[in-house]
């Protein structure tokens, strides 16, 4: 049964359109990225995911159940969410805002540290130096890295992106992306990954779904995109050059 599931999924606001008959699955431990220009509907896909959305027609179906299905906080609390903008909790320290979701869950405190300290050495953060620090006392990439800690604290078997390095500098979106990688093979996560940069899609995808104006126009493992012929993904290739 896959993790997740697409059936037929359209979405319109006010009479747009921005999602159009779309299908995928997404298995266990997969990364599926969905790629696309701004307003293609890739983050619209993603928010219906976890119930932030729900579709106008059709079904998303997570773990055999549609989202409509789902009590909202538990759906909520099996997905894990990583943005652009992190949006860590200013007035928590690193410590409360990995700790915040398995604490909600109602984990042992002790159980709660350990998750913690397991994670900021995972990121790249030990817990001695950044534990009791706030956000602002943070770089972009070091918030970054607290946000990724805070998705996967309470153990959720699906991971959101929302274009999550697209703010960072090269240098330092080429380190998470190298620790996004670590982490998929350690803890074999699945994932959907939203971004518009082809080549972060071929580096971290185990497949590329390319959206146009709402529709599903390819979907293939990296090398078959690479191949693809349509206008669309000919345009994301050409910037390769």
């Amino acid at each position: 049964m896959p993790l997740v599931e697409f059936r037929d999924v359209s979405f319109e606001v006010g009479g747009r359109q921005i999602l159009s008959d779309v299908n995928f699955t997404v298995e266990a431990g997969e990364t599926l990225v969905l790629l696309g220009r701004s307003g293609s509907g890739k983050t619209t896909a993603l928010k219906m995911t976890n119930g932030m959305l729900f579709p106008t027609r059709g079904e998303v179906r997570v773990e055999g159940k549609a989202t409509t299905e789902w009590d909202p906080i538990r759906l909520k609390r099996r997905t894990g969410y990583v943005i652009q903008e992190v949006g860590l909790f200013p007035h928590f320290t690193v410590e409360e805002n990995v700790g915040l979701v398995p604490k909600l869950e109602g984990w042992p405190a002790v159980d709660v540290k350990r998750r913690v300290e397991l994670l900021l050495s995972e990121m790249g953060l030990p817990p001695a130096e950044y534990r009791s620090r706030f956000p602002r006392q943070l770089s972009g990439g070091q918030r970054q890295r607290v946000g990724v800690a805070r998705a996967l604290a309470a153990d959720p078997p699906l991971l959101l992106f929302d274009e999550p390095f697209g703010a960072l500098d090269p240098v330092t979106r080429v380190e998470l992306q190298r620790q996004f990688l670590d982490l998929r093979r350690d803890l074999q996560k699945t994932s959907i990954f939203v971004t518009h940069d082809v080549r972060e899609a071929l580096r971290l995808g185990t497949r590329i779904g390319l959206l146009t104006r709402g529709r599903l126009e390819v979907s293939a493992d990296p090398e078959a995109f690479r191949h693809a012929q349509t206008e669309e993904a000919l345009a994301f290739l050409g910037s390769l050059d």
